[in-house]
């Protein structure tokens, strides 16, 4: 198991090295971070905002420019994480040298009139970005959405939306005052899931009662039987959303 010390010391095994890679070709390739960028990273706690994390800061060693990261948890009040994984979380994000904020916040707020779901859940905690990237002067807001994320909202908008829709590995708002980058968007989960088994990573569970039971819980295994028939299934749908085109079109 390697560190987080290891990691930031230097030590950064084959396999790993292959994964920062990836994610920065994406990077360069939907042109997501440019020199004396501020990225504000977008933290659950979860495998998928650390692992970002660690691509972000590791490449940083190696690259010809520079930029900043900071990092901000949203912290549900109703289901809180305990203080020895704040404590880990907090001693993660030093080591690697990034500011570190947790904001709780109230999952249910009044806003919501007593409907709830996880779309809502979503767009609550991208408010909350939003609002501490405005303060802050901060433009670019980094997700930890994977390939198998943008696969599986494919599938749910378009046989239950009728609409062959997903996110964006760069999505603009408030006229481009605000972006929200998605740099492992081609990563596949099982990497992230090997990059958990294989680091220290304080890998905190937030127990929401929902998580079982959603829509997506539900398309996982479908996109894992389509992936028995063709091994490149998810890339496939990605592909097929032509994402280059339309940023040759957004920038030409």
């Amino acid at each position: 198991m390697i560190s987080v010390h290891e990691m930031a010391d230097g030590t950064i095994p084959t396999w790993l090295h292959r994964f920062i890679k990836q994610t920065g070709r994406t990077i360069n390739r939907y042109k997501m971070i440019n020199e004396g960028d501020e990225i504000l990273l977008g933290i659950s706690g979860g495998k998928d905002s650390l692992a970002l994390t660690i691509a972000l800061a590791l490449r940083l060693k190696w690259l010809p420019i520079t930029y900043k990261l900071t990092a901000v948890m949203i912290n549900w009040r109703e289901y809180a994480i305990n203080s020895r994984e704040t404590a880990e979380l907090k001693k993660f994000f030093r080591i690697l040298n990034i500011p570190f904020e947790i904001i709780n916040a109230h999952m249910f707020p009044e806003s919501f009139n007593n409907s709830f779901n996880c779309y809502l859940c979503s767009r609550n905690k991208r408010r909350i970005l939003f609002e501490y990237a405005d303060k802050n002067n901060i433009t670019k807001i980094a997700l930890g959405h994977h390939l198998d994320d943008f696969t599986e909202t494919t599938i749910m908008n378009l046989c239950f939306r009728g609409d062959f829709s997903t996110m964006k590995p760069v999505q603009d708002f408030f006229k481009g005052k605000i972006h929200i980058i998605r740099p492992m968007c081609e990563i596949k989960e099982s990497v992230i899931h090997k990059i958990v088994r294989e680091c220290d990573l304080p890998v905190s569970v937030f127990n929401c009662p929902y998580k079982e039971k959603n829509l997506r819980a539900k398309i996982k295994p479908i996109i894992q039987q389509l992936s028995h028939i063709d091994k490149l299934t998810r890339e496939h749908i990605f592909a097929a959303h032509n994402f280059k085109d339309d940023l040759f079109v957004k920038n030409d």
